[in-house]
């Protein structure tokens, strides 16, 4: 099967993921289940010369080299993606994510309303968080589209690849991907930081260098909007001070409680109503008192004051996953089995 044809067929199926491996038929996963299509096993050779069509020349020799490389890819008609190929078993793997084309509105995400509250704030770190496939990128894009409808500023986002292309409206938006625009997430934020931008995106805070230039840059007056793969808002803050060597960390936590304003931790599961997918969503709002449990150490306790501070806003995940089962959106399986505490939450269910 060619390539093109197993991405026509990815995307009339609407697959998230496509799935290319030597001695495997290609497979995707369709609403978070991974189907194999009705094809002959691909072979070695046939995955190799897909990737040389796919990838720019960067991309290949940084495969050659470390037998990892990240690309983004696009066919016309039918779409764009992300892709990582990597080598298993002495062969060339690839795994496509699709891109949706559009940008969708931040009210057709199922997301509850403080998050486009959030799109309203003059400066400081707004984190997305959650596993990967959870849609973090997508919420990130409609928040900055719901800015760039609305503001006259200028947005820089930092990627990995690029995702969404975004129009300016009435921003002036500059998309730069790693590799190709710039070495690293570090240098990119370095150097956006004299580019005078009002909103910054980061792809990802994946090292302690690019965190520290985020928290700067938000301590400087920019909004920066970033993400990271953690599950909920305490352990979001703990890994962020755990990047700190120990004799820092009370300076970092100083900083943080300063600067973060909103955690956004995200997590996916299929519809049961109809077909598609819906989020539970935990949000924190950092109000006086969940400044201060950062800044005291004492981040254990930023659960109770989320459960206390539903009229703002906040929600945790456990409740917004209830909130999806008693509205008939998803099954009592998959919401006690996605749980941060699934003997508590199975009990609440049952009631």
């Amino acid at each position: 099967m060619q390539l093109q044809e197993i991405l026509r067929r990815a995307h009339e199926a609407d697959a998230s993921d496509i799935h290319l491996v030597a001695g495997h038929p290609p497979t995707i996963r369709v609403h978070q289940v991974v189907r194999r299509m009705e094809s002959p096993p691909l072979e070695a050779e046939q995955v190799l010369a897909m990737f040389r069509e796919m990838s720019p020349k960067e991309a290949q020799a940084t495969f050659d080299r470390q037998r990892d490389a990240d690309f983004s890819y696009e066919l016309k008609g039918i779409g764009r993606y992300r892709v990582n190929a990597h080598m298993q078993r002495g062969c060339v793997g690839m795994a496509l994510r699709a891109i949706k084309s559009k940008v969708p509105p931040l009210k057709a995400l199922n997301l509850p309303e403080v998050i486009a509250r959030l799109t309203y704030l003059p400066r400081g770190l707004v984190l997305v968080t959650g596993d990967t496939g959870s849609g973090k990128s997508t919420t990130l894009a409609a928040m900055i589209e719901a800015m760039n409808e609305r503001y006259a500023k200028h947005i820089i986002t930092l990627e990995d690849p690029v995702e969404y292309s975004f129009e300016s409206k009435k921003c002036l938006i500059e998309q730069r991907e790693l590799g190709q625009d710039m070495p690293t997430f570090a240098s990119g934020l370095k150097h956006a930081l004299r580019q005078d931008p009002d909103i910054i995106l980061v792809g990802e805070m994946r090292d302690l260098e690019t965190t520290a230039l985020a928290i700067s840059a938000a301590e400087t007056g920019h909004l920066v909007l970033s993400t990271l793969h953690t599950v909920n808002a305490s352990q979001t803050v703990e890994r962020i001070i755990d990047m700190y060597p120990a004799g820092q960390q009370n300076q970092i936590r100083a900083m943080l409680a300063g600067t973060l304003q909103a955690v956004v931790s995200q997590s996916l599961f299929s519809r049961i109503d109809r077909p598609g997918m819906v989020p539970a969503v935990e949000t924190l709002l950092c109000t006086p008192a969940v400044r201060n449990l950062i800044r005291e150490s004492r981040t254990f306790e930023i659960p109770n004051v989320i459960e206390t501070n539903r009229a703002i806003g906040m929600c945790s995940l456990d409740t917004s996953i209830a909130e999806l089962y008693f509205n008939g959106m998803i099954s009592k399986e998959d919401a006690v089995a996605q749980a941060v505490h699934p003997d508590k939450l199975a009990r609440q269910l049952a009631a």
